[in-house]
């Protein structure tokens, strides 16, 4: 075991990874915030990211101390985020946070939204900014009418956006209900139903202290930028639990292949292999954790860099560059994704079923798979590296339930035995499906 899990003073956590001496300091506050501090001594850059367990698939819910379950339009958590840089005095945070020097933005995902920024220096500025803005939402008539006209721009785009249409299309063919298949901007349609007490009403349930997480790493004193947060924040009591509400999904797929048309140099796909549903207690999270690690040995076994159906695609002129490989996951979906550009899609599809049947059949080489877990292993401390990638990495894993040291930790417990276990489970031909995006 290299994690040592401690409390100090006023009931601060603190987990270190001995073997890469790394450390994380973690507070909740009593208005149920949560607290993250990376401290990364000596270095000049500081960031800090402040999320929200809330994301486009959390379109129906019932608010803490209500009975009734509230539908709210797609789209409406990319729109808050939109909406949240707006101030009452007419000044937008954003451009606040530029002339300040800082690096700043923000993102929606599935799951979470997220308010950030990168500096060197006016990082207290920066910080006053962001803190302000992400807790004092201003909506009015106007600015919500004026919004939708921007956005509606943006979706636009996104529609001819090949790589984010290969992408959704994947989502489209392997999910029947599930909200992941649905665009995390909404459509025209969709967002314009949204209006100001639509958006207060989103804001006021996913936004409280307690479903949300504040990450700061750089070279800080733990307990002094804690008081410094602290500070910042505005009396508001923590809120009950949110009960989400999400469709139930068979574990079929919809359908195998999906094409489309759009301008492109050489086609594009994406090859998804769709896996049960989580649930994130924290029963299982090391369990999830394990799975997540074996994907990745098996994919980069299947289909990286140094597999034999890499070198055989490359070889044929088939592809050119390696596929990117990616394991995705929630509290309702799971799916692993293989996306590149390739002159014959169907081929590289067809290539890759073979692939996972033979290694089904033959198994999987002790040298290989060794090979493979250090390369996994490496790529892990990598990230530790940039403080970007470790913020983000935290603030993500957090929201699934889980602590990013503890994938350092499983690496060490998955065998062959275990990863054969996973390729049986996971990678069923009748789960797969292909999107294509072509001329």
């Amino acid at each position: 075991m290299f994690l040592q899990n401690k409390t100090i003073k006023n009931n601060m956590q603190v987990i270190e990874n001995l073997k890469i001496k790394e450390k994380v300091y973690i507070e909740k506050l009593d208005n149920g915030l949560t607290v993250m501090i990376i401290p990364k001594p000596g270095i000049q850059k500081k960031y800090m990211i402040w999320g929200t367990n809330y994301g486009s698939n959390d379109s129906k819910f019932i608010v803490p101390g209500e009975e009734v379950e509230t539908t709210v339009p797609n789209g409406v958590a990319h729109f808050l985020e939109h909406k949240l840089f707006e101030q009452a005095d007419g000044t937008n945070s954003l451009d606040v946070l530029t002339a300040l020097g800082v690096e700043a933005n923000a993102y929606t995902t599935n799951d979470h939204t997220a308010y950030l920024f990168e500096c060197t220096d006016n990082f207290y500025e920066a910080m006053d900014e962001l803190m302000d803005y992400v807790q004092n939402p201003y909506f009015t008539d106007e600015n919500v009418e004026k919004e939708k006209g921007i956005i509606g721009q943006e979706i636009m785009m996104y529609n001819d956006y090949p790589e984010w249409k290969v992408y959704l299309n994947a989502m489209q063919a392997m999910y029947h209900n599930n909200p992941i298949k649905i665009d995390i901007t909404g459509t025209i349609e969709t967002i314009s139903k949204i209006d100001k007490e639509i958006l207060y009403k989103c804001y006021n349930t996913f936004y409280n202290p307690s479903n949300m997480l504040l990450v700061v790493c750089g070279d800080f004193e733990p307990q002094q930028i804690l008081q410094e947060i602290q500070k910042r924040l505005i009396d508001k009591k923590a809120s009950g639990e949110i009960k989400r509400i999400y469709p139930e999904e068979p574990e079929n797929i919809v359908k195998p292949l999906i094409e489309q048309k759009l301008e492109v140099s050489m086609p594009i796909y994406t090859i998804g292999i769709k896996d049960n549903r989580y649930t994130n207690s924290t029963e299982n999270r090391n369990e999830i954790i394990k799975k997540h690690i074996a994907i990745e040995i098996l994919l980069n076994l299947l289909i990286g860099r140094s597999s034999n159906l890499y070198k055989q695609l490359y070889n044929e002129g088939n592809i050119y560059t390696q596929p990117s490989l990616e394991y995705e996951f929630g509290k309702t979906y799971a799916h692993v994704l293989i996306s590149g550009q390739s002159n014959n899609p169907k081929k590289l599809f067809e290539d890759f079923k073979g692939a996972v049947k033979n290694m089904k059949e033959t198994g999987i080489s002790e040298k290989d798979f060794n090979r493979m877990k250090k390369m996994i292993y490496g790529g892990y401390i990598k990230e530790y590296n940039d403080i970007v990638d470790i913020s983000r990495m935290f603030l993500s894993d957090y929201f699934k339930g889980i602590n990013s040291f503890d994938y350092l930790e499983e690496i060490e417990s998955i065998n062959i035995e275990y990863i054969e276990q996973v390729l049986n489970l996971v990678f069923k031909e009748e789960n797969m499906i292909i999107s294509i995006v072509d001329n």
